[in-house]
């Protein structure tokens, strides 16, 4: 399958959109940290008429803010058995699995990793997720991976160098 055809992109949080630190306060709230690149990456991938959904096991108001934050139309989280939800997620896309690409990090996101049509796993994923994406980024989790991606997928469709001019009028 190929980068032409993706319409949609699916995502992990914890290990694909941070590094997979949990930090937690005194008083239970917990902190994430999240990348600029990735982040400037959604909105630029978002405004280019692509959808994007974050489909993840933990629960994390930080994770609810940074997908408002980034446009992120699409959030699911407290997810144990992913592919219902992946499921019910195309549906509410209204894409098929060939028009997804999926980026996952350990073994919960494998099965949807198989499905997507594309799928990435960031360089330091879990052995087995390796295994199972389309391509693995050069950049770690929480630190580039998802711009990587979403720059692929951008070049491959010809819509890059249209980004690259509106920063350079």
């Amino acid at each position: 399958m190929g980068l032409e055809q993706i319409r949609a992109l699916v995502c992990d949080v914890d290990g694909v959109l941070t590094d997979g630190s949990i930090l937690l306060a005194e008083d239970g709230t917990e902190i994430k940290r999240f990348n600029s690149h990735d982040g400037a990456g959604i909105h630029l991938f978002v405004e280019s008429g692509f959808q994007v959904a974050l489909l993840t096991g933990r629960t994390s108001g930080a994770a609810a803010q940074r997908a408002r934050e980034l446009g992120v139309q699409h959030v699911r989280q407290g997810v144990r058995d992913k592919i219902p939800v992946y499921e019910e997620l195309l549906a509410a896309m209204g894409v098929t699995d060939a028009e997804v690409c999926y980026v996952g990090d350990d073994l919960p996101d494998v099965p949807v990793m198989r499905r997507a049509g594309y799928s990435a796993a960031p360089a330091d994923a879990r052995e087995e997720a390796r295994a199972a994406a389309s391509c693995i980024t050069h950049a770690r989790g929480g630190r580039g991976a998802v711009r990587e991606v979403i720059e692929r997928i951008l070049k491959a469709q010809g819509k890059w160098a249209d980004i690259l001019r509106r920063f350079q009028a």
